[in-house]
């Protein structure tokens, strides 16, 4: 049985990861049965969204 996952442990990256995958309403099936179940569709999506937000938070500092 796998380990449940604490959202208050994880890195911000991984947080994000995971904010962005329920956006979506892809959370329910990550924490269910994992991150390899989603198509690569999804996680490009997913990939993207991270990157995305990445530059404007990078803008916004600046």
């Amino acid at each position: 049985m796998e380990k449940p996952i604490n959202l208050q442990e994880l890195s911000p990256e991984e947080k994000l990861k995971y904010e962005i995958a329920g956006e979506l309403g892809l959370l329910d099936k990550v924490l269910e049965d994992g991150w390899k179940t989603l198509s690569a569709k999804e996680t490009g999506r997913i990939g993207g969204l991270v990157t995305k937000r990445r530059r404007e938070e990078k803008k916004k500092e600046e």
